[in-house]
């Protein structure tokens, strides 16, 4: 998070976005202004856009939300896009947000932050996996479990994203 803030940028801030939110590269490249709702603190990614095509609602904590805020800056009006590429009607390119890793020499892919959060969650918290597992837009397995499991568990994923939030914007790990 240091590293990315040294600077001012379209893919730095979606790259923090992206490890505030634990979301995938396509997801946050994509996401869109009208997908956000800031008075309900969510993020809701449309099926067309999600991997297993399914709708994904996610919680946003104040530090993805300041993020957004500093996003705005970029808006163009001819774009509705949060993290807009060179061509603003266009979203980011797949390698933008590695380059800023390896620019900075700094040994993690883009994925990799989604599994940092999942071993967070399992690792030094108590939250359920099941709760991580939704975090992450991970559809369950078992043919019976999904039948029975009908929550999104929304509520406890938004107070996990607070605490991941703070864990990552943590200057004393």
């Amino acid at each position: 998070m240091t590293h990315l803030h040294a600077r001012l940028s379209v893919p730095r801030l979606a790259l923090e976005f992206l490890i505030l939110t634990a979301g995938r590269s396509g997801e946050v490249r994509g996401a869109k202004w009208n997908e956000i709702d800031l008075e309900a603190k969510l993020w809701t990614i449309p099926a067309s856009r999600m991997k297993v095509g399914k709708e994904h609602v996610v919680p946003l904590s104040a530090a993805a939300i300041d993020v957004l805020g500093r996003t705005r800056q970029f808006h163009a009006p001819c774009s509705n896009l949060l993290f807009p590429g060179r061509d603003v009607r266009r979203p980011l390119s797949d390698m933008t947000l590695l380059k800023i890793l390896r620019y900075a020499d700094i040994p993690y892919t883009v994925h990799g932050f989604r599994s940092a959060f999942r071993d967070w969650a399992a690792e030094q918290t108590s939250y359920p996996g099941e709760v991580a597992e939704a975090a992450l837009a991970h559809t369950v397995a078992n043919k019976v479990e999904a039948a029975y499991r009908r929550t999104n568990y929304l509520d406890k994923r938004r107070v996990m994203m607070v605490d991941w939030a703070i864990y990552c914007t943590s200057e004393n790990r």
